[in-house]
């Protein structure tokens, strides 16, 4: 991808916490944890996964950073 700004260690970790965090409401159901904090979750999880798949992070782009290999 042209503009990829997230490298491989980068993309396996977001999608890692990305993934458990989605799973995360569903696990603990309401026990311990409050609806906002579920939703919350959720859009993170969905947020880090996202940018995993797609190899680009918007808030890198503001930012400059980079952790992905020149191409």
């Amino acid at each position: 991808m042209r503009f990829a700004n997230v490298g491989t260690a980068d993309r396996i970790a977001r999608l890692v916490i990305g993934l458990s965090l989605i799973a995360l409401p569903f696990l603990v159901g309401s026990l311990a944890l409050p609806a906002i904090g579920g939703i919350a979750a959720l859009a993170v999880g969905v947020i880090l996964s996202v940018t995993a798949v797609i190899k680009f992070c918007p808030i890198y782009g503001v930012l400059g950073l980079r952790t992905a290999p020149k191409e």
